[in-house]
């Protein structure tokens, strides 16, 4: 796929700011560019600390939900949490029920069962809770949409305190108090929080309330890092702290089942990154969620046993897997008509809705984000559910506001929900088509909305890197949405030897020079065949040839890049990660 290559410009005083951080300008630059402008705002960016963290109180009905729950506490009542299936809703109900066990509060967790009753609140879950004597119900990462059931459990004199970060629809439910930063009167500073974040927010306040000491707030950071950072919720501001600080936590975490999680995946001992949780841990408990039960994820993290544990945690990775292949051979089906439909159209619609009636539901989301990456356009995967209805998850792109579309849409739905750049519905199959004409005709998108754009910090020849540098930018971690990796680039690479590496040689490694005669190593993941094809196309099969022979080729490239030092047998040296390439046109020379 073609990208759009943009070096940010943004002015700003580097000099005078880098001399009062006591970091490289160009990491003034890098802040810059995320709209970082000023100095208390790149303190707070790059030391902000747990004090830093604003009030729970200032959350909308926050004082509401601490009064109704220490009543409930004074009054031996018992609590029904209803919590999702997806990894945010996991540890939003874990969250909450460690806290309140803490606080002596006798809780329970239900959740949906993901195939036959579908995300949120509902009245089996309810009558449930009645049955068992639990007179009050806190829902997690859910329940603002739940209008009816919300209306049927205060029916039955339940107290319900809704804690959910979804987009509103139309009203708000009737519950007794809602914990929502997307309200529009909400008083909270920040509105980013994951659901696990606002279920967070709602134990320090009760923690406060009933003076237990801020170091046990702590201990529950590490499961509000692990859900932001699988809920991919933008790594800005309060988001940042608590990523942060959770990180550190799990990388040395008490949670039996976390430690039995990490050394089965081989992450026993390492520093715990971003890039860990997104793309090892966090899958493990979605897909147990996914295709067995979420039961399997609450057992692993209640599990204290560590023997029992490592069994949980092998079990959970072997689900896991049997995902990935399951997720494989939905995105080829999706694909295959994508490409179907290039060829009878020779252009692709401004939306990709796609109906897979092969797919297990629980992953046309997952296949969604599939075909959005590959094909940059928004996509909805539907699948048939076993009551003849159609289910389908959307994944968006920055020019697309998803949920806004669907909202346009609202009365084709049977249920829906969601955000800006991912959403989940429900609707009947005899609707589709006038939903897919509806989606396209109103999407207002253009050409250049679909064409990848690769912000770029700054031109930076490698031989600028130095590793100074680079632990000054590792200051700005953790990366991800909202945070991106600092990338820079430098045309003119010629390219001294290429070499495949990997169990399935799917890495590629360089050693690259540039016009000044630096050289360094280089690799490129996930990007391995596309670097060969793009060889191929712009010089020959025979140049590809030599490059992996170590000879002389006539290959002149750019590559977008970010510096790493790789320590290897106690030696340390700067290499640098490929995320892009491009040939260097005469013009640009």
């Amino acid at each position: 796929m073609h990208e759009k290559w943009i070096v940010e410009t943004k002015k700003g005083d580097f000099d005078g700011l880098s001399k009062r951080l006591g970091v490289s300008p160009l990491v003034v630059r890098c802040l810059i560019n995320r709209g970082i402008t000023d100095l208390p705002q790149m303190e707070k960016y790059l030391r902000g600390t747990l004090v830093d963290l604003h009030n729970p109180l200032e959350m909308k009905d926050m004082q509401q939900a601490v009064e109704l729950i220490c009543r409930a506490i004074e009054g031996g009542e018992k609590i029904a949490i209803a919590s999702d299936f997806d990894c945010d809703g996991i540890f939003a109900g874990y969250i909450l029920w460690k806290g309140f066990t803490r606080l002596g509060i006798d809780s329970r967790i239900y959740t949906p069962d993901r195939v036959k009753e579908g995300y949120g609140l509902n009245k089996r879950i309810i009558e449930e809770a009645l049955a068992e004597g639990r007179t009050v119900l806190v829902t997690c990462d859910n329940g603002i949409a739940a209008i009816p059931e919300v209306a049927l459990a205060r029916e039955k004199n339940m107290t319900v305190i809704v804690t959910d970060h979804h987009e509103i629809q139309e009203k708000l439910p009737a519950a007794n108090a809602i914990l929502d930063i997307k309200r529009e009167d909400e008083t909270y500073p920040f509105s980013g929080l994951c659901g696990a974040g606002v279920a967070f927010k709602l134990i320090c306040a009760l923690y406060d309330a009933c003076g237990i000491l801020p170091e046990e707030k702590e201990e529950l950071l590490e499961y509000v890092a692990i859900a932001t950072v699988a809920d991919v919720m933008e790594l800005r501001e309060e988001n940042r702290i608590l990523v942060k600080y959770g990180l550190e936590a799990l990388s040395h975490t008490k949670n039996a089942g976390l430690r039995a999680l990490m050394e089965v995946q081989g992450l026993a001992g390492r520093k715990i990154n971003a890039g860990h949780v997104g793309f090892i841990l966090g899958p493990c408990f979605n897909a147990a969620g996914r295709i067995a039960t979420v039961k399997e994820s609450f057992s692993l993290l209640m599990e204290d046993d560590p023997e029992r544990a490592l069994q949980k945690a092998q079990h959970l990775k072997e689900i896991n897997e049997a995902r990935k292949q399951m997720t494989e051979e939905g995105a080829k089906a999706a694909f295959s008509q994508v490409e179907k439909i290039l060829r009878e159209t020779g252009i692709l619609p401004p939306l990709l809705i796609l109906f897979l009636p092969d797919t297990h539901e629980s992953l046309v989301g997952i296949v969604a984000g599939r075909v959005k990456e590959k094909y940059n356009h928004p996509a909805i995967v539907f699948t048939r559910t076993a009551d003849g209805l159609l289910k389908g998850s959307g994944r968006s792109i920055e020019a697309y506001h998803m949920f806004g579309g669907l909202m346009e849409c609202r009365d084709l739905m049977v249920r829906f929900g969601g955000h800006k750049m991912a959403a989940g519905m429900t609707l009947r199959e005899k609707d589709l088509p006038e939903l897919t004409r509806r989606l396209n005709e109103n999407a207002g998108l253009t050409e250049d909305d679909f064409l990848p754009v690769v912000r770029i910090d700054a031109p930076m020849p490698i031989g600028f890197a130095s590793e100074r540098l680079i632990e000054q930018m590792a200051e700005m971690e953790p990366f991800g949405v909202g945070n991106p990796r600092p990338i820079f680039a430098e045309q003119h690479f010629s390219i001294r030897r290429g070499w495949r590496l990997g169990r399935e040689k799917q890495v590629l490694k360089l050693r690259v020079e540039n016009s000044r005669g630096s050289q360094c190593d280089a690799l490129c993941f996930r990007q391995a065949d596309e670097f060969d094809a793009f060889v191929r196309e712009e010089w020959g099969a025979q140049e590809l040839a030599r490059m992996y022979a170590g000879q002389e080729n006539r290959l002149d490239v750019a590559f977008t890049y970010y510096p790493q030092i790789n320590e290897y047998q106690g030696m340390r040296s700067i290499q640098i990660q490929i995320t892009g390439f491009c040939r260097v046109k005469k013009e640009q020379a």
